[in-house]
């Protein structure tokens, strides 16, 4: 039987020889969730690999290197220190989106009157509005989205991660009749330029289409939520929006065409780029 130790570095030289980026890492993450041990148990424990653990490795190894999301591969990722499941036909959460959360918590805390009612839209896995409901109690958090299975999902992660949401199927506000009743809206829309989506790295094709595309100059969700955000929200009522690269003085325009909002703060990612738009109703 085959040791942990020579798999792990068999599956390390099989992705780097394919080009993948995090070879080391994503061995290790492989082979830890097919054996169920923390990925340091990898290099303690002398325990030998099956024939069957070694077939499924490879299986997802070889899955991996055909450009399949590795967070699709083992059904859930890390955010904001929680679990999220995964799945096909639901967009994967990303690092960056921790950003909105923490200046959406950083928010809730200095000004208590935002906590009264929440709206997450395009919600996916439901990894904003649960990452929220972990922090803030006694809140109504509404989490809508178009998917039916994005919906499904979230509502899995919801139970999961031991939380209560409202799970709304809603394309942005369009059953949303009650109006200035939001006190913070929160939301990550597609933000890619159609054009530019077949240049996109291999993973990004497999997940929706739908949640990547914001049509010929990717702020189409911008727009749309922007009309209306101010009807929805409460005096002094807040909108926190993730935004793609360049996008930022795109859309401090749109807001302020809209003369019932104003920009805030814009805050920068890691790697210095504009990624949070926060934005005030104005009284």
């Amino acid at each position: 039987m085959e040791k942990r130790i020579d798999l792990l570095k068999e599956g390390f030289h099989f992705l780097s020889k394919e080009g993948l980026a995090n070879p080391k890492v994503e061995a290790e993450i492989f082979l830890s969730h097919i054996i169920n041990c923390p990925r340091l148990g990898l290099y303690l424990d002398k325990e030998p690999i099956t024939q069957k653990e070694s077939q499924d490795y490879w299986h997802l190894l070889r899955q991996r290197a055909k450009g399949r999301p590795l967070q699709y591969l083992i059904g859930y990722v890390e955010f904001m220190g929680l679990e999220f499941k995964t799945a096909p036909g639901v967009f994967i959460p990303r690092p960056e989106t921790e950003i909105l959360i923490e200046k959406a918590l950083e928010l809730l805390t200095l000004k208590s009157y935002l906590s009264s009612a929440i709206l997450d839209i395009g919600t996916g896995c439901g990894n904003i509005a649960i990452s929220i409901a972990k922090e803030i109690k006694k809140t109504d958090i509404f989490a809508c989205d178009i998917s039916d299975s994005a919906l499904q999902l979230a509502e899995e992660n919801a139970h999961l991660n031991k939380v209560e949401i409202n799970l709304v199927k809603s394309n942005l506000f369009s059953v949303f009749k009650r109006k200035n009743y939001f006190s913070l809206i929160l939301s990550n829309p597609p933000y890619i330029r159609s054009e530019a989506i077949p240049g996109l790295s291999r993973e990004l094709h497999y997940e929706p289409r739908g949640a990547i595309d914001a049509g010929n100059d990717g702020l189409l969700y911008y727009r749309a939520i922007l009309s209306e955000a101010a009807d929805y929200l409460s005096d002094k009522g807040m909108l926190i929006l993730e935004i793609g690269d360049k996008q930022g003085a795109l859309i401090k325009e749109i807001v302020a065409r809209t003369k019932r909002l104003s920009v805030i703060e814009v805050i920068k990612d890691y790697n210095d780029i504009e990624r949070i738009i926060v934005a005030e109703k104005q009284r």
